[in-house]
């Protein structure tokens, strides 16, 4: 069975987990893939909207069990 037949064979729940275990190896060698240029803008917004307080940071654990509550 090829990979994107086992893709649409799994559950939400299964895909995010194989999601999460692809970035997990993917972090791992991170340096071998150089960020995108418009990634720093990105970034930088962000850093922005959190020094003004119109943005706040959520725990991993936290975000990936909102995710969770909105796909269920």
């Amino acid at each position: 069975m090829g990979l994107v037949q086992s893709l649409k064979n799994m559950s939400v729940e299964e895909k995010i987990l194989a999601m999460e275990l692809l970035w997990d190896d993917l972090c791992r060698d991170g340096d071998i893939l150089p960020s995108p240029q418009w990634h720093r803008g990105v970034l930088e917004e962000r850093e922005g909207l959190l020094e003004r307080g119109e943005d706040a940071y959520m725990d991993w654990e936290e975000a990936k069990k909102s995710i969770r509550e909105e796909l269920s």
